[in-house]
């Protein structure tokens, strides 16, 4: 199981909660995706984000923090639960100036997520959980990373100024075969509370159906039109279902 191989080579994993690793016993799915990672003549260091789907339809974050500078520059495993201390401890280890430096970080805002279908869902829709933390901010990100020509515009925008809670659900992920190579897509509903009380949600494609396989954003108005910009990516007949 995904989470006990995690639990089980962090250095640190006796100092998660008791609770937290009680929940993390009902995951019936995971998705891991690459935040940073940083490599120099001394020093490599990758930072992950695994989010566990829980049998209550919550999700749950742990923070993986790899890193060689264990004896004889072994791999050392680390575990947090929050971004801010996996980035602190990132920030302590010796980076060294005795090669080149070649600074490889992910943008955070990017909220990269290259992941695989989360198979098993629960078998009543969850209600949608808002979650007050910085959501015009977030609005601003998401369509700010956005690199399609037809991403939603001003008056999009304008709404989203006015939103105090927010929550992201992925709808959609798979891998699959694009032009020979292999490609991954992940759709997600950002879906926001505004001010006013009204609900709007934006939509977005996540994949690396790319020339070069770079990991790009497209964001969308509705459902449907991004579902239609998967399909054309993959160039695969029928609907993405």
């Amino acid at each position: 199981m995904h989470v006990e191989r995690l639990l089980g080579r962090a250095l640190n994993s006796f100092d998660l909660p008791d609770a937290l690793v009680e929940r993390l016993d009902s995951a019936l799915a995971h998705a891991s995706s690459l935040h940073s990672s940083h490599h120099s003549a001394a020093l490599h260091r990758v930072t992950y984000r695994h989010t566990y789907l829980l049998a209550d339809g919550s999700s749950l974050s742990l923070w993986e923090l790899v890193h060689n500078t264990g004896r004889d520059g072994r791999e050392q495993h680390e575990l947090y639960t929050d971004e801010t201390d996996v980035r602190l401890a990132a920030s302590r280890l010796p980076i060294g100036r005795s090669g080149p430096d070649v600074e490889l970080d992910v943008d955070l805002d990017a909220d990269l997520e290259l992941l695989g279908a989360l198979l098993t869902l629960p078998t009543a829709p969850a209600p949608v959980v808002y979650v007050p933390d910085d959501s015009a901010d977030h609005a601003r990100r998401v369509l700010r990373r956005a690199e399609n020509p037809d991403r939603p515009g001003e008056a999009v925008a304008a709404r989203l100024r006015g939103a105090f809670a927010h929550h992201i659900k992925q709808v959609f992920g798979r891998q699959c075969g694009v032009a020979g190579k292999d490609a991954g897509f992940a759709l997600y509903e950002h879906a926001f509370l505004l001010m006013d009380g009204s609900e709007m949600s934006v939509w977005e494609v996540e994949h690396t159906a790319t020339p070069d396989g770079r990991h790009m954003c497209e964001v969308y108005e509705d459902e449907h039109t991004a579902r239609e910009a998967m399909e054309r990516r993959a160039r695969v007949r029928g609907r993405v279902r």
